[in-house]
């Protein structure tokens, strides 16, 4: 990390877990641990649980982000949230782009732009994930994809937006299999992100983009990963939902 230029994050994506009874739990045991952390700490928790979060983290260190968010202001789509109703609950960030929605939930490079831009506009801090299967990183395709991710989900975007972006990379093959980048292998890809917004935004603009890694980032390889110069945080999973593992994680984004 280098956090004279930027920030360094760590993320909790609770994914589709957690009742805003169970929240309510979580958080209370959260505050305590996380209460000195020398990072941001954010918790994306599903949509049923915001208000939760919001109400329960008002005077603490913790902000609360959003998993997703429609690219419409207000219309006739059943089912989906808009930019405006996060911001105005008090939700700071939103998860865009997950590997997950991208599979399940057919999520392509054009919509995670269109969400990307609703979301600055409406006044919240995208987290933007990009990332490799398996079978395009054993192809040697990693690099080049992710360029083109980062390219298309910041088409649009303004050096002055560009400030509220956190784009996390994920390795679709290490996201809830236990599998983990190497440290050099997120290294490596972090900086070909910053790279990349370099070329498109200008070396100072790449300098203060906090780039996060994901993927099955825990409480025993997290030094490992934060000591690396371009990964400054971490948008972590299934390790998000204990308190104890997550103040780990925190505590070694405070110490890196």
């Amino acid at each position: 990390m280098d956090k004279q230029n930027r920030k360094a994050i760590i993320a909790g994506n609770w994914k589709m877990n957690k009742t805003a009874t169970e929240a309510k739990a979580l958080i209370h045991e959260l505050i305590p641990a996380v209460k000195d952390a020398g990072c941001e700490v954010v918790i994306c928790v599903p949509f049923t649980d915001l208000v939760t979060a919001v109400e329960l983290t008002k005077g603490t260190n913790i902000h609360v982000g959003a998993e997703n968010v429609h690219f419409e202001k207000s219309g006739a789509f059943t089912g989906e949230i808009s930019a405006d109703m996060l911001t105005d609950l008090g939700v700071e960030y939103v998860v865009i782009g997950h590997s997950e929605r991208r599979q399940y939930f057919a999520e392509t490079d054009e919509t995670v732009n269109k969400r990307t831009k609703a979301a600055l506009a409406g006044g919240l801090k995208p987290i933007v994930c990009v990332g490799e299967s398996l079978t395009q990183r054993e192809q040697g395709v990693t690099e080049e994809l992710v360029r083109m991710q980062v390219k298309i989900a910041l088409n649009g975007v303004t050096e002055d937006e560009l400030k509220n972006v956190v784009i996390a990379y994920e390795p679709i093959w290490a996201i809830g299999t236990g599998k983990t980048a190497t440290s050099d292998q997120a290294e490596e890809v972090c900086a070909a992100i910053r790279k990349v917004v370099g070329e498109l935004y200008g070396e100072t603009a790449a300098k203060g983009l906090t780039v996060q890694y994901g993927g099955s980032m825990n409480a025993k390889n997290a030094e490992e990963l934060l000591g690396k110069p371009n990964v400054d945080g971490g948008l972590i999973g299934g390790a998000s939902l204990k308190a104890d593992q997550f103040a780990i994680i925190v505590d070694a984004a405070t110490k890196g």
